[in-house]
């Protein structure tokens, strides 16, 4: 038998494996079908990754913003700026429904306690909405049957006398001559004989048809907040995660709770001021009209700083149309009035609920009046309420641990 040379591998023979270790005819299958899969196994194995000196351990590439396109940078940043652009414009369109949705869902924290109060006296949640729902009603029913009567009877008075007293007016030599020259009291009588003060009070009659449709979107709204309250939080404690939620639910509540007691106590402030102001007039003389001024007070007192001056203005002019003795005499209680509710009742009825200083009350007031008119000079002072909150629960805190 001839040796193969030196330094070479014989060949295996069929039938041998490689280890050298003999095997029958029926074992030379599965051995080469062994084989074909280990061969199999390598090739389709991936290749190890390129070293790539931008990589980080975990595989990430980072890509600085100096090795991006110009072109796809600007091309992201047009899109991001239309898409604020668009969000913005959306919001101020939608600004009216937000402040709206705002406003309702305060309304229905107020409400909240008194709901809570029946629920756990033994009322089921949805009749106890109904019963403070069916209450309100019957105050703005009140309300109206005081106030519309009155007011429909001035408006006549107004309509009907005020040609006489401009021409009454020409008796004067200097308003006579002033009247020859520009001819205003001429123009005053025509426009309140014609038709034009029709098309004036029709476009009014259009304007409060659009606040009574807002008052009455507003009252569903509020209704619908106030059953489903309980299931709205919940929602608001499921949007944050499982290890924060409990810091989460205590903050929201605490917010819910600041806002409510808010409105909570502005309620009472206005029963208060309604309770002062029909007492006060009926004893000095003006029990035909006070019931009617209380609403006006009722309505005035919910708006913050001015409100309450504007209803003392209004009821002074009635007091003067009286008598002066009498207009004087209401112009002084209502001035002290105010000053006993800014310094006195205000402070006792807020204290645990909104807890904010009287300079950020004033700030917070005119801010929103000046952004969203009264409802919004109503809603700024628990907005910032919230926010302090925060402020005192959140960012110090956090401030505090650097």
């Amino acid at each position: 038998m001839t040796l193969p040379p030196e330094g070479t591998n014989p060949a295996p023979v069929a039938g041998t494996p490689v280890s050298g270790v003999p095997t029958t005819g029926q074992d030379a299958p599965v051995a080469a079908s062994r084989n074909w899969l280990r061969r199999w196994r390598r090739i389709t194995q991936p290749t190890p990754p390129d070293f790539n000196p931008g990589q980080d351990d975990a595989g990430e590439k980072r890509v600085s913003l100096l090795e991006r396109n110009p072109f796809q940078i600007g091309f992201f940043a047009a899109l991001g700026a239309i898409a604020a652009y668009g969000l913005i414009s959306t919001m101020m369109n939608l600004r009216a429904v937000v402040v709206m949705i705002m406003l309702s869902l305060a309304i229905a924290l107020g409400l909240n306690p008194v709901v809570s109060w029946l629920h756990n006296h033994g009322f089921r949640r949805g009749v106890a909405v109904f019963m403070v729902a069916l209450s309100l009603v019957a105050v703005m029913a009140l309300a109206g049957w005081a106030l519309i009567p009155v007011v429909t009877e001035q408006i006549n008075l107004l309509v009907t006398q005020t040609p006489g007293y401009l021409i009454n007016l020409r008796q004067n030599g200097a308003i006579a001559d002033f009247d020859n020259q520009f001819k205003v009291i001429d123009k005053a009588v025509q426009y309140l004989t014609s038709g034009e003060l029709i098309g004036g009070l029709f476009g009014a009659g259009q304007v409060v048809a659009g606040v009574l449709v807002t008052i009455v979107l507003t009252a569903v709204l509020t209704l619908y907040f106030l059953t489903t309250l309980p299931t709205i939080k919940e929602l608001i404690y499921q949007l944050a995660p499982a290890s924060r939620r409990p810091r989460v639910k205590y903050l929201a509540n605490e917010v819910f709770k600041r806002v409510g007691g808010y409105v909570s106590g502005l309620f009472i402030v206005v029963l208060i001021a309604m309770t002062v102001a029909f007492t006060f007039l009926n004893l000095v003389g003006l029990g035909q009209y006070a019931l009617a001024l209380t609403v006006v007070v009722g309505m005035f007192a919910f708006v913050p700083l001015v409100g309450p001056t504007i209803s003392t203005i209004i009821m002074s002019i009635v007091g003067f149309a009286v008598s002066p003795t009498t207009g004087l005499v209401v112009l002084v209680f209502f001035l002290t009035y105010q000053q006993v509710d800014a310094y006195f009742i205000q402070p006792r009825v807020f204290a645990r609920s909104v807890q904010i200083p009287a300079v950020l009350v004033m700030l917070a007031a005119l801010s929103g009046g000046l952004l969203l008119g009264m409802i919004g000079a109503i809603l700024a002072i628990p907005v910032t309420a919230a926010l302090l909150l925060l402020y005192r629960e959140v960012l110090v805190p956090h401030l505090d641990r650097k």
